[in-house]
């Protein structure tokens, strides 16, 4: 029997591949993961957003991914980056509330061992989402 709530609320997408955003949103919404996403196709935008949730006070807390889905390999900023400038646009007690999945296809091992160094990240995946990998996220 399926649940009728998710276990999330919001989830975010950080991608530049327009094709994995589609896929990976397709198998959130069909496991019932989130109620909401929202995606973005680079890591200054997605930035822009938590900061404007972040100024926002309670009710941008309310609109908070709990999760945010990040790729590494993108042009501009890239995960790594965009995990440096999140702890530092944002406040400590606003960024509790997320965390960070690396959802890559990167084959480098020191890209996974870079990132398992990396304190804000909760978990490396390998694209694309499944619903195995989207299971064991539900007592992130």
């Amino acid at each position: 029997m399926k649940r009728t709530e998710p276990p999330f609320k919001t989830v975010m997408l950080i991608d530049d591949n327009e094709i994995d955003n589609f896929i990976n949103t397709k198998m959130i919404e069909g496991c019932n993961f989130a109620g909401h996403i929202y995606v973005n196709s680079d890591g200054k935008s997605a930035l822009e957003f938590l900061k404007n949730l972040e100024r926002m006070g309670s009710k941008g807390i309310e609109m908070l991914p709990r999760i945010i889905f990040l790729d590494l390999n993108m042009p501009g900023i890239d995960g790594f980056k965009f995990i440096e400038n999140f702890e530092k646009a944002l406040h400590k007690d606003f960024r509790k509330g997320m965390k960070i999945v690396v959802l890559s296809s990167s084959m480098n091992p020191a890209d996974a061992e870079k990132a398992k160094l990396t304190g804000a990240i909760s978990l490396y995946i390998s694209k694309p989402l499944n619903e195995a990998a989207l299971k064991s996220l539900e007592t992130v």
